[in-house]
């Protein structure tokens, strides 16, 4: 059994931006491989996590997302990261793939120490998704549950990882806002209690770590100073100081919803401000952001624990020890972040039957949608269908939609030419 002690939760999450097998380097060492940084804030000495979360968006070209050809980049992904995260632990510690789970572009991969979380853990279920137009997955959620059994057959605690994809564009607040309740009703796990045969959400869990590229821009007033800083050359060099980033996470969306009680109820951050906006970067740029969007903090990791009081949203007993971007990976307009969280110690009973949960605030009270199975595979059916007429478009054009498109128009124009060249009365003599 995994013993009493805190543990340590590492969640990297990152937005590839459609480049497939190609949006990742060979060494991750820098994202995947943070506890060089932070070890000396855990113990004397260094110290890998016993959970390893990766998420990705965008995974690959959408149209393959949507065709359901995701298989290949995800298992490639895989053997990377399990490699990449052995070779550099700092005690050679090995780890297992606990559950992968993908989406058209939206994945997570969840590994554990194959000295301790990996071999306790039971009951990992996995689920999707859409909240794209007609409930598609161009946008949506992917998520990992599991079970970590306690000491002397006590029902332990309950794991809930959830990597998300929400509406992009600085006038789609609402939107997002959407996106996230729609989540919520449909991201559905199976009852925790055996009497229950009602579906429970992702708040129904011992601890939940919500990541991803969450599109949350920021709202900066036109009369404000900052309103047009992206705009200046060196938006790069405006960010350096912390004194300016602090003073632009009162504008972020995300942090003010949180704090009017709008979305990701009950759920807690690090200091985002502590480095520089994750997007949008001109890509192959270390540190260049692109002028047609104000820089933002889109790509986030929340969490929150059974233990937390509903009444103080602002704290938390899981101790977040590093949060931060990585600006050396240059393949997309987002940098990719990661978080080291230290839970707190297992409270779990021998007199409990089921595992706690989260306790929220007395005004919210997530429910499951009924038609959510109904939702999510409507949305995949049409992923199919638009995803593979899509796929046949790129193929038709050698590689671009646009030409496939104007060859499928020239096609039918010569074929329909030929048609009433050949058969002048509309059809072949009877």
């Amino acid at each position: 059994m995994v013993s009493n002690d805190r543990l340590l939760v590492q969640i990297a999450s990152y937005n590839t931006n459609l480049q497939g097998v190609l949006g990742l380097p060979q060494d991750l060492v820098d994202w995947l491989s943070p506890t060089l940084q932070v070890s000396t804030f855990l113990s004397r000495e260094k110290r890998a996590p016993d959970i390893v979360a990766v998420g990705f968006q965008e995974l690959l070209p959408l149209h393959l997302g949507l065709s359901g050809f995701s298989k290949t980049v995800i298992d490639d992904r895989n053997a990377l990261i399990l490699s990449q995260i052995e070779a550099n632990a700092p005690n050679k510690e090995r780890y297992l793939l606990i559950a992968k789970v993908v989406h058209a572009g939206v994945a997570l991969l969840v590994y554990g120490r194959d000295d301790g979380v990996a071999r306790t853990v039971c009951d990992v279920q996995t689920q999707w998704t859409g909240t794209g137009p007609v409930y598609m997955g161009n946008k949506g959620a992917v998520g990992v549950r599991f079970r970590i059994p306690g000491d002397n057959d006590a029902p332990g605690e309950t794991f809930t990882f959830v990597c998300a994809h929400l509406t992009a564009l600085e006038n789609k607040l609402a939107r997002r806002l959407s996106d996230y309740k729609h989540i919520v009703g449909t991201l559905l796990f199976p009852p925790t209690s055996t009497e229950s045969r009602i579906p429970t959400t992702i708040y129904s869990t011992s601890h939940l770590f919500f990541l991803g590229d969450l599109n949350f821009r920021l709202a900066i007033p036109p009369s404000h100073p900052l309103s047009s800083f992206h705009k200046s050359c060196d938006a790069a060099q405006v960010l350096s100081e912390e004194s300016v980033r602090a003073q632009l996470k009162e504008f972020d969306e995300l942090h003010l919803a949180q704090r009017n009680g709008n979305a990701l109820v009950g759920l807690r951050e690090g200091e985002f401000w502590k480095f520089k906006c994750s997007y949008k970067y001109q890509i192959g740029e270390v540190d260049k952001y692109s002028t047609k969007r104000t820089p933002s903090w889109t790509d986030r990791v929340l969490y929150a624990t059974h233990t937390d009081s509903p009444d103080t949203l602002d704290k938390s007993n899981i101790t977040n020890v590093l949060y931060t971007s990585i600006p050396s990976y240059t393949t997309s307009d987002h940098k990719p972040i990661v978080c080291m969280l230290l839970l707190p110690p297992s409270t779990s009973s021998i007199g409990s039957t089921e595992p706690p949960t989260i306790r929220l605030p007395s005004h919210y009270k997530p429910l499951p949608d009924s038609r959510a199975t109904l939702k999510r595979y409507l949305g995949r059916s049409l992923d199919r269908i638009v995803g593979i007429c899509w796929y046949a478009l790129v193929l038709l054009g050698a590689g671009s939609g646009v030409v496939g498109v104007f060859n499928f128009v020239l096609g039918l124009g010569a074929w329909t030419w030929w048609k009433s060249s050949i058969f002048p009365q509309g059809g072949p003599p009877v």
